[in-house]
């Protein structure tokens, strides 16, 4: 089997979910962000920082070129899909859910997360312009669209499950 990749916006359960997605199909789990932060040896905020942005989504790319020839599932870092080599590389090399939420939603989850930066130093107005400047890219990338909203974390892995199972058996998953 290739990677699964879960793509969405912050707050959209790419973490929460890929860990028990992980424990469900006995696949390696890894968050991209945490991976890079280790590898680096520096906080994203230190990153940022210090090589700014752009130089960050090189970072996102190249791990997303080296990382592990291994099937594994990856939760993707917010902002990896607006880099069309980046959308174009997790399609190539895995199954790409796109964990879709309503903006509402999402900041409810998000508001007060302190591991947040962007989210402490932008205004509601700000996060939701950059919700929606992004969901066309996550729609772009993922394989599967999975409406996350009004659904408990155990409905949406059982949908996950069956789509890799399902994708399995059609040895579109090697």
């Amino acid at each position: 089997m290739r990677k699964i990749y879960l793509v969405g916006f912050m707050g959209s359960g790419k973490s929460a979910l890929g860990r028990r997605l992980s424990y469900l199909l006995k696949m390696p789990y890894y968050d991209m962000d945490h991976e890079i932060v280790r590898q680096q040896g520096m906080t994203i905020p230190q990153i940022f920082e210090k090589y700014g942005e752009a130089r960050f989504r090189e970072i996102e790319t190249e791990f997303l070129k080296k990382f592990r020839d291994e099937a594994c599932i990856i939760s993707t870092g917010g902002g990896v899909a607006i880099n069309a080599e980046n959308r174009k590389i997790m399609r190539r090399s895995g199954l790409v859910f796109f964990l879709d939420a309503s903006f509402e939603d999402i900041y409810k989850r998000i508001q007060h997360d302190p591991n947040r930066p962007i989210v402490q130093s932008s205004t509601k107005e700000e996060l939701e312009k950059l919700y929606h400047y992004r969901r066309r890219f996550y729609r772009e990338t993922g394989h599967i669209q999975v409406l996350t909203e009004g659904r408990t974390l155990r409905q949406i892995l059982e949908y996950l499950v069956f789509q890799v199972k399902r994708l399995k058996g059609e040895h579109l998953l090697k």
